[in-house]
């Protein structure tokens, strides 16, 4: 096995690209070969990013200049519609590739072009890819050539359901999402609704009529029940901080069963996961900067409805860091390396 791959970043001027060189950097594994930018092409990144100054040397290259080719390993840290360009380029010439974007979550073409209202490219190599969901599809992502990481939102949700649908002990038909994200998870742009002045001391739902990531997230629960009857309401919510996402999950069981049992069994060798004491409420603030999902559960008294709660950073487990922990699977490499972080507090 080699000690060292060279990777290349499309994108590295967003959150999720930022965030992603920042872990890559102390990645001992990897070598940063090009990293491109179309905004901020032939300056050093360093003078873009401060915060990356004395540990990287980079200077941000215009993608339509870029040697992807070159490298072993592409991210695409992009807007939805640019990977799908590339890709099958790059496949065929044995270049692997992570797609931090939407391109390829979602295998039913007509339902990705209705929700992202725009042709899809790459219908021929769409089958290829492999969700990058580790805790799920572990096997598939080691031998896969092209990953699609999942959505933050997508990331929470289905971690505090997954083992709870495997064991079919739940009315899948039933599920109400509660979800909330930082700031940060609408990516780096200059909208009124971003802006601090309107954002700061406010609290608001958006994507009352459907939000991108709920096809997402229907598409592969079915996929691992083998059934459709998925149905799943979906609410997400915009709150005053930079970083996390908090989704509230509630669940109609169809049998008797401890959920602490079913929670830690299945997550008992994960180790990305972390599952609390029943009745205990996960912050956002425990997880941030770190890969970790923290999850706990309150059964309702007198009901069958079950709470599920689930926290992740959606720059780090909902994007970046879930990335590098994919790129680990692919490589044969310990899942940890480089993303075996402590979250940062306070």
């Amino acid at each position: 096995m080699k000690s060292k791959i060279k990777v290349s970043v499309v994108g590295g001027s967003g959150y999720t690209g930022i965030e992603l060189l920042r872990l890559l950097i102390s990645h001992p594994n990897i070598i940063i070969h090009q990293i491109t930018s179309r905004h901020d092409a032939g300056k050093l990144v360093s003078d873009v990013h401060p915060s990356l100054r004395g540990s990287i040397s980079h200077t941000y290259v215009d993608p339509a200049e870029a040697k992807l080719k070159e490298a072993e390993l592409v991210f695409f840290a992009t807007p939805n519609g640019i990977a799908m360009k590339h890709v099958k380029e790059l496949l065929e010439n044995g270049v692997k590739v992570i797609d931090l974007a939407a391109d390829f979550r979602i295998q039913d073409v007509s339902i990705w072009e209705k929700w992202y209202e725009m042709k899809h490219e790459a219908t021929d190599v769409l089958k290829k890819a492999i969700y990058g969901l580790p805790e799920v599809n572990r096997a598939a992502i080691k031998d896969a050539q092209l990953v699609a990481n999942p959505g933050c939102y997508p990331t929470a949700i289905q971690l505090a359901l997954v083992p709870l649908i495997k064991s079919n002990l739940i009315n899948t038909e039933t599920i109400i999402a509660d979800a909330k994200s930082g700031i940060s998870g609408a990516g780096k742009k200059t909208e009124t609704p971003l802006l601090m002045s309107e954002s700061s001391e406010n609290f608001r739902a958006y994507g009352l009529t459907g939000h991108r990531h709920m096809p997402e997230i229907e598409e592969n629960l079915k996929a691992i029940t083998g059934s459709n009857k998925i149905k799943l309401t979906f609410i997400p919510h915009l709150i005053p901080m930079v970083r996390g996402i908090h989704a509230t999950l509630y669940v109609d069981c169809i049998k008797d069963f401890d959920p602490s049992v079913i929670f830690n069994q299945y997550y008992n060798d994960e180790l990305f996961v972390d599952v609390l004491e029943p009745g205990s409420c996960p912050e956002t603030k425990s997880v941030r900067g770190s890969n970790l999902c923290r999850l706990s559960f309150y059964k309702i008294p007198d009901s069958n409805r079950l709470v599920v709660l689930s926290v992740i950073d959606n720059l780090v487990k909902g994007a970046s860091g879930q990335a590098i922990q994919n790129m680990n699977i692919m490589m044969d490499w310990p899942e940890s390396t480089g993303i075996d972080l402590s979250a940062i507090y306070p």
